[in-house]
């Protein structure tokens, strides 16, 4: 099976790879971080700021792949520090309707560019 490349119009990358790539019915999505897409800057704020403009990335992904955020099915969040993670909950559970997608939050030393969070997905395209 192939894999195709999804890309979105002025979502930022910091490195060599796709924003997602869909392998048969399941497009993974790569992690992206708070990057404002048009300054290129991470945002400036706590982290319900940092989660929403994670999430503002990601959903400009998942548009340009055709799907929305009820085709999501797991998300997985790296945190810098777990006590930010009421604060991210709160923004997360406004992006998702219930039945919500499966998470893992994980806690980590450090991301790229200093940025607070990292979110990344698995959606999966209804034939």
């Amino acid at each position: 099976m192939s894999r195709k490349a999804i890309n979105a119009p002025g979502a930022a990358s910091v490195g060599p790879y796709s924003h997602a790539v869909e392998s048969g019915e399941t497009i993974y999505f790569s992690g992206q971080t708070p990057i404002d897409p048009k300054t290129g800057k991470l945002v400036e704020g706590d982290v319900a700021a940092q989660t929403a403009q994670c999430f503002k990335n990601l959903f400009n992904v998942l548009n340009s792949a055709g799907l929305t955020p009820d085709d999501v099915v797991k998300v997985n969040v790296y945190l810098t520090d777990m006590d930010d993670f009421s604060a991210m909950n709160s923004v997360y559970q406004k992006q998702f309707s219930s039945p919500y997608p499966a998470r893992t939050t994980i806690g980590i030393n450090a991301l790229p560019l200093g940025a607070k969070i990292e979110i990344e997905m698995i959606a999966r395209r209804n034939k």
